[in-house]
């Protein structure tokens, strides 16, 4: 290429990046003037055509809107969505300004199917309740002291022995670190090594919570469609090389909120890239052993043997999410620069938790537990595809996890779908919020994992019908 070319692209890619990254933090607020064509490039230091064409790009992307003779303004959510929707619905109104998923989470309705999360009435209380107890008796000082920031070495010892015995790998309890759950983990992380403007490639769809964050920390995302199949390796690797990503967040097994696993062979192909082309992989492992049938391949950290790959094994969504534990493995070269974070975040996570989870995982009642809530699991599972059938919608099946990815057919009124189905008490989360680039407005995402069985049937009936209302 040109290098005149070339310096002009860079250039132009600059001031759409520094504009777009100031609108993302909220820094020009919503209908906010943003600076004159003349007075950003007399800032920047390049020519008035080149802010100009960044201008009308993020017209075209609808960032910024023109009033005649007035200049460029920012573009607002709500005016381009909010046609022909009850403005009143709190839900629909949340979703369309902010697509966090939180938000679609807030008001309570009797058919959840919007949290990703195992119905309570499956999780061991009782035993928990007793089990308490005894950790105060094994450790009376439990409140009066705090955790190391790295988190607790008897914790962790038995982890490392746990991966060791588990996948034949070699670490040890130092390239072991405990966060409050896998979101803070992934936090962490995006704070120690994106700056923005970098680059960061996601998986199309994703984890909402994982793109806020790294969105938040001004990463500008390019994504590569994950398939029942796992990934297409060449568009992969042309991606490495065109964009020179940082890092590459992944959810490789029981994919959120697809299901889908990556199969060994993509997972060593990986490790490969992410060794020759100097990138990150963040293998995020929240569901790894939610399975049905047969355990899904090992993870992808355990092919690595040059520390490109940082790991995040969360295990309370099945034992207990109020715990919020999580281990996030790597070198210690990289895991340095997270104890920073780590200690000006909260300087360790509660180390009563911790000792709670210590001895329910070494515990052979956690095996009985796990064996339960699969088959529990996977009949709820099971019912949701049954009431789905008579649909028509597409979806591929499974093999573990929570949650079912679910095609409508095209141009079906997502939004409107989601403001009926809160008028009669049932939540969902529309594909949009998976997804990096908020187009996939045909996909939907149920979680069978938090309604009984009951909930599930009468739910999805009612769910269907007032599908089947708006479609005709």
């Amino acid at each position: 290429m040109d290098k005149t070319i070339e310096h002009k692209d860079y250039l132009f890619k600059k001031v759409y990046d520094y504009v777009l990254h100031r609108i993302e933090r909220n820094e020009w607020k919503e209908h906010e003037k943003i600076p004159s064509v003349r007075q950003l490039a007399f800032e920047m230091n390049v020519h008035r055509l080149t802010v100009l064409k960044a201008y009308q790009l993020l017209k075209k992307h609808d960032k910024v809107y023109v009033k005649d003779k007035a200049g460029y303004f920012v573009q607002s959510i709500e005016t381009k969505h909010l046609e022909n929707l009850n403005q009143s619905n709190p839900i629909v109104s949340a979703y369309l300004q902010k697509n966090h998923l939180s938000e679609i989470h807030q008001p309570a309705v009797s058919y959840q199917f919007s949290q990703a999360l195992i119905d309570s009435n499956l999780l061991p209380n009782h035993y928990f309740s007793d089990y308490v107890k005894k950790v105060f008796d094994l450790y009376p000082k439990v409140l009066a002291t705090y955790s190391t920031v790295q988190g607790d070495l008897e914790l962790r010892e038995t982890l490392t022995q746990y991966f060791i015995n588990q996948y034949k790998t070699h670490i040890s309890a130092d390239e072991l670190l405990i966060t409050s759950g896998s979101q803070q983990a992934i936090h962490l992380i995006a704070q120690t090594f994106i700056k923005p403007r970098d680059v960061v490639l996601f998986e199309r769809p994703s984890y909402s919570a994982a793109i806020d964050i790294f969105k938040a920390q001004g990463a500008q995302i390019v994504t590569v469609d994950i398939h029942p199949e796992g990934y297409d390796l060449q568009q992969l690797e042309l991606y490495i090389k065109q964009y020179k990503p940082r890092l590459f967040y992944l959810n490789p097994t029981f994919h959120n909120p697809t299901g889908y696993t990556v199969p060994i062979e993509q997972r060593k192909k990986l490790v490969e890239l992410a060794e020759h082309y100097r990138l990150l992989l963040i293998e995020d492992d929240a569901y790894h052993d939610i399975y049905f049938d047969e355990p899904p391949p090992p993870p992808i950290y355990t092919y690595d043997s040059a520390g490109t790959v940082i790991y995040i094994r969360s295990f309370c969504k099945y034992i207990s999410p109020g715990l919020r534990i999580a281990t996030v493995i790597c070198q210690s070269s990289l895991m340095n620069a997270l104890l920073t974070a780590k200690s000006l975040a909260d300087n360790g996570s509660p180390l009563l938790n911790q000792k709670i989870f210590l001895h329910y995982f070494s515990s052979l009642r956690l095996q009985q537990h796990l064996e339960k809530i699969r088959i529990a699991l996977q009949i709820r599972k099971e019912i949701m595809e049954e009431e789905l059938a008579i649909t028509g919608w597409r979806w591929t099946s499974p093999k573990g996890g929570l949650n079912l990815w679910v095609q409508l057919p095209n141009n079906f009124p997502t939004e409107l779908l989601l403001s009926k189905s809160f008028e009669q008490n049932i939540s969902f989360v529309p594909g949009q919020v998976c997804d990096p680039l908020k187009q996939l407005s045909s996909w939907i995402r149920l979680s069978y994992s938090y309604a009984n069985e009951k909930q599930l049937k009468e739910g999805l009936k009612r769910f269907v019908a007032v599908a089947q209302s708006l479609s005709k």
